[in-house]
């Protein structure tokens, strides 16, 4: 394997728009009452094994781990979404194909008293 192949960022999976409901926030209403998010994560890993055989076991499985980032989002409460992006990111990292990855979480029903369109975090992790 040359390492332009295994270069992180040279490939990547990426998953946008994965909803789910929890109970995160700094406010005792948002814990009681909770709110959706929406997660995206886009990850880094080397491809050519799964792109030049054609087996899922050679890359992620991109429907059990949405399952998994789900999960996250519905699992115990955290204050900060930059908090639940670091769970996310964890998450990902589990998997032993992925080099890096980018998780962004999206918290559109925050509580904040103007009109805005979204608040996001967006972090990066790598294994080194």
């Amino acid at each position: 394997m040359t390492s332009a192949a295994r270069e992180v960022g040279h490939d990547r999976v990426v998953l946008t728009g994965l909803r789910a409901f929890g109970r995160h926030g700094v406010f005792a209403h948002e814990r009681e009452d909770g709110q959706h998010f929406v997660v995206d994560v886009a990850l880094s890993l080397d491809l050519s094994p799964a792109s030049t055989s054609d087996d899922l076991s050679r890359t992620v499985d991109y429907g059990v781990l949405a399952e998994a980032v789900v999960a996250d989002v519905q699992g115990e409460p955290l204050n900060l979404i930059e908090a639940l992006a670091e769970r996310v990111a964890q998450t990902c990292l589990r998997e032993p194909a992925v080099d890096r990855v980018e998780v962004t979480v999206h918290k559109p029903e925050a509580p904040i008293g103007v009109t805005f369109a979204d608040v996001a975090v967006t972090l990066t992790r790598s294994r080194s």
